[in-house]
């Protein structure tokens, strides 16, 4: 096994996950645009449609993107996607009507598909197939740390000098991550991928009958839906912070994710998986009871049931999109693994689109207990779904010889998974189906 702190300390992974941090913290400063489109005089609706621009502009994008990211390479769709995000950023400085926000969250929207695109499949290329949940796990803090961060400089900035200084602020932190992508050297496909064509589209197209691919809609759609709607749900509540919910959020993903993100690779990436699924259904249930109670009773503290959601859904975060990620490689060829990259993260984002745009118009036809009510219920078919779940146990390990004497040999088997499921985990290529 290669050392952990070897793959930590690496120059290329160090660098890669500062700018990654930069362009999140920039992207994240936006988390509570539904307060300034409120503040515009939208709704519930609007809300939501602006929001879904984003990752719907991501759905369309991010497959073509993983289609060219082999051809390009991974530092062309780094830049670009930082270029893109830092003046989209600039162009909310500029006031407009709700239109225009939801075009310019749309333009972010593409500006994180160029990125994430690459950038995730940059790391895969940099870290061996041993490690490979691990590593993914820790990456990803770097994304969640500005998660936890820019939600709250955000909100002061917002609340003592107003929307346009953290737009302001957003639009320096991605010329920050400019900077420092402009510096990372690109790394040749270890296997050129095919171009855009009808072939590969076909393949692509596959790619959307697996499980696994289903499993990252579900887990979109609680996420996108809990990050629309959580502003305004706390603001109707009378929480005048709700900093506290996202550091708990992204807390508790890195938590998991530095002294639990082995068990991905030990354990198995379904181990993780399918919990996970569940600790989501009961991080909305939480949010569902909070709506009910603090309407029926008004003396009822909201804040320590909104950490405490906050905390489950942030632990389920940290261990599936890990585990999602690395089960995906594990049965991806290395030929198409940008192109699924970008398949499995467009499928992320059309649950984040469709849990902002039809749970908006839940909310304004029903109200926010109906609306988490209802997302409870969608995330539990998800759960259930997970449980089908037949790829992602542990490898089994090789069988290790000990010496007993004059040519003599006993052999020891280390426990494994199933016989009948061993070989759809083997690694890149394996063929093993979901």
């Amino acid at each position: 096994m290669i050392s952990g702190l070897r793959i930590l300390l690496g120059g290329a992974f160090a660098r890669a996950a500062l700018t990654s941090f930069f362009f999140f913290t920039s992207l994240n400063g936006f988390v509570l645009l539904p307060l300034y489109i409120q503040q515009r005089g939208g709704t519930e609706a609007d809300i939501g449609l602006v929001q879904g621009m984003y990752s719907a502009a991501g759905i369309l994008c991010q497959p073509l993107v993983g289609l060219w990211v082999d051809r390009l390479g991974r530092r062309f769709f780094m830049v670009a996607g930082v270029a893109l995000l830092m003046g989209a950023s600039a162009a909310f400085l500029i006031p407009g009507p709700i239109p225009l926000l939801g075009l310019l969250r749309a333009l972010q929207g593409v500006a994180f598909s160029a990125f994430f695109v690459a950038n995730y499949t940059y790391i895969v290329d940099l870290v061996p197939v041993e490690r490979r949940g691990w590593a993914l796990g820790i990456f990803g803090v770097s994304g969640l740390l500005a998660t936890a961060l820019a939600p709250l400089v955000a909100e002061v900035v917002i609340r003592r000098l107003g929307f346009r200084w953290s737009f302001a602020l957003s639009t320096l932190l991605a010329g920050l991550a400019l900077y420092l992508v402009l510096r990372i050297r690109d790394l040749p496909p270890s296997v050129m991928g095919a171009g855009p064509g009808l072939e590969a589209l076909r393949q692509g197209a596959q790619q959307l009958l697996r499980l696994h691919m289903a499993l990252a809609f579900f887990f979109g759609l609680g996420t996108g839906t809990v990050f629309t709607f959580l502003p305004t749900f706390g603001e109707l509540l009378g929480v005048t912070s709700l900093g506290l919910f996202y550091t708990a959020y992204a807390g508790a993903a890195m938590l998991v994710r530095v002294f639990g993100g082995q068990l991905i690779d030990t354990r198995g990436r379904r181990a993780v998986i399918v919990p996970s699924m569940f600790v989501q259904v009961a991080a909305t249930s939480i949010l569902a009871a909070v709506g009910g109670l603090a309407g029926a009773y008004a003396t009822v503290p909201v804040l320590p049931f909104l950490f405490l959601a906050g905390l489950m859904a942030g632990g389920a975060h940290g261990f599936l999109y890990p585990a999602l990620g690395a089960l995906l490689m594990d049965v991806t060829p290395d030929s198409q693994r940008a192109s699924v990259i970008g398949i499995f993260s467009a499928m992320f984002l059309v649950g984040n689109a469709l849990g902002a745009m039809a749970f908006g118009y839940v909310v304004h036809a029903l109200g926010y207990p109906m609306m988490w009510s209802a997302l409870t219920v969608v995330l539990a078919a998800g759960f259930l779904l997970s449980l089908r779940l037949r790829i992602g146990y542990a490898v089994r390990a090789p069988r290790r010889s000990l010496p007993r004497g004059r040519g003599e040999e006993a052999h020891v088997d280390l426990p494994g998974p199933p016989a009948d499921t061993a070989s759809t985990s083997a690694g890149p290529g394996a063929k093993g189906g979901s």
